[in-house]
């Protein structure tokens, strides 16, 4: 089972990223502060659950939680400041866009930077946790915007380029992604520090 929050009688976001190993697409991240009164036996770390599960409770969580943003960071950018950086900059954009801003932050992983909000000069305290999509509600929940937000763009995007097959590998470098990338080079959509070897 889930934990419901880390720190009680706080506002606690839980935050994720989807899409830091793919070739091609921006990075996504969610922000989610769920009410504390808030339970869903389904809801666990997106890559244990199936796109039908995922699909499910997209929009529980978005009609339950209390606040809930998502927010990418294309490729261009991620070329620019790398994927880390880039991924703990969508996380500090879908913070930016919650209305109560939250009062502690918890992160999945073990890498984040101090997010201050626009009216502040503080930074509101986080922790980060390993694996925390599989032992926070919060955390777990903006797992699976963050993935079913991205899943959707990618779907968007090969409608543009379809050669890639990006609504099956939705841009992670799959033996017919690097395949596609040899014959017809890569699209603008892809970031150009990553390794393209099309072996």
């Amino acid at each position: 089972m889930l934990e419901q929050c880390l720190i009680h009688n706080v506002i606690e976001a839980g935050c994720d990223e989807a899409g830091r190993g793919p070739l091609a697409g921006p990075v996504f991240a969610a922000a989610v502060i769920l009410p504390p009164d808030f339970k869903n036996e389904l809801l666990n770390d997106s890559k244990q659950l199936t796109e039908h599960q995922r699909d499910q409770l997209r929009p529980i969580i978005e009609r339950e939680a209390i606040a809930w943003a998502v927010a990418q960071v294309t490729a261009e950018e991620i070329d620019r400041i790398n994927i880390l950086n880039a991924a703990i900059l969508a996380m500090h954009r879908a913070l930016e866009q919650l209305v109560p801003q939250p009062e502690h932050i918890i992160v999945d992983g073990n890498r984040f930077k101090p997010y201050i909000p626009a009216n502040s000069l503080i930074a509101i305290p986080h922790q980060t946790i390993v694996k925390g999509d599989g032992k926070y509600m919060s955390i777990a929940a903006a797992s699976v915007l963050a993935k079913t937000h991205r899943d959707e763009y990618m779907r968007r995007l090969h409608e543009e380029y379809p050669m890639y097959g990006w609504n099956r590998n939705m841009g992670y470098p799959t033996p017919e992604h690097r395949k596609a990338i040899g014959k017809y080079g890569i699209s603008p959509y892809h970031r150009k520090t990553f390794k393209f070897d099309n072996k």
